[in-house]
C-alpha cells in the first residue's frame, strides 16, 4: 500500500487547549437492552450541556450508513468494530469525547479497538445486567424474535457475550438508573482529568 499518514499542523494537545478539555473514547459494552444507547445519549447530552465536545457513535445508527454492508457473523462484527474504532480514533484526535455504544460481545474485538488508542484514551464501560433482566426489557422485541429463530447470531441468545475482565468502569444497570450511570462515568472522566 502506497499511503503515508499525513500529519496536520495542529496537534491534539493544541485542540485540547482550544476546547478546554481532553479527549477519549468511552466504549460502552453490554448485552442488548442493558442500557447502552440510553446511557450513551444521556452522557453526550450532559457533556455538551457542560461545554464538553462529545459525540455518540451508536451501533444501530452506524449500521444504517458506514457499516450497512455488514451482517452479524463473528467476522462481520469484528469488521464493524474495526471501522468504528478507526472513526472514533479520528474523533479523539480532533479533541472530542467520543462515546461508542456497541454490544461488542468478543473480548478480542474490544482489545483490537483499545490498541488503536494511547494509554488512558480508551475507557471501557461494562454494563453488567443479567440476561433475564435485559430480556424482560426487550424494547425492540429482538429477544423475542431471536428466541423464535427469526434473528440469527443474536448476542446473549444464539451468540455469546464475553464480559470484560478489567473494564475501567462497571455499572450494574439492573440496580442503578441511567442518570446514576452517567454520573459515575462523568466522575471518572473528571478524576482522570479528561474533562
Amino acid at each position: 500500500m502506497n499511503t503515508v499518514w499525513h500529519h496536520g499542523k495542529i496537534t491534539k494537545t493544541e485542540r485540547h487547549a482550544l476546547n478546554g478539555h481532553g479527549s477519549a473514547l468511552v466504549w460502552i459494552t453490554g448485552l442488548p437492552a442493558s442500557g447502552k444507547s440510553t446511557i450513551a445519549h444521556e452522557l453526550e447530552y450532559q457533556l455538551i450541556n457542560n461545554g464538553i465536545r462529545a459525540f455518540v457513535l451508536d451501533g444501530d445508527n452506524i449500521r444504517h450508513g458506514l457499516n450497512k454492508d455488514l451482517g452479524f457473523s463473528a467476522s462481520d462484527r469484528r469488521e464493524n468494530l474495526r471501522r468504528v474504532g478507526e472513526v472514533a480514533r479520528l474523533f479523539v484526535e480532533s479533541g472530542i469525547v467520543a462515546i461508542a455504544a456497541f454490544a461488542s460481545p468478543y473480548k478480542a474485538d474490544r482489545q483490537m479497538v483499545r490498541e488503536l488508542f494511547n494509554e488512558g484514551e480508551f475507557i471501557e464501560v461494562h454494563l453488567n445486567c443479567d440476561l433475564c433482566v435485559c430480556e424482560s426489557r426487550d424494547p425492540k422485541g429482538h429477544y423475542k424474535k431471536a428466541r423464535a429463530g427469526e434473528i440469527k447470531n443474536f448476542t446473549g441468545v444464539s451468540d455469546p457475550y464475553e464480559p470484560p475482565d478489567n473494564p475501567e468502569i462497571t455499572l450494574d444497570t439492573e440496580k442503578i438508573s441511567a442518570d446514576e450511570s452517567v454520573e459515575r462515568i462523568i466522575s471518572y472522566l473528571k478524576e482522570k482529568r479528561i474533562i
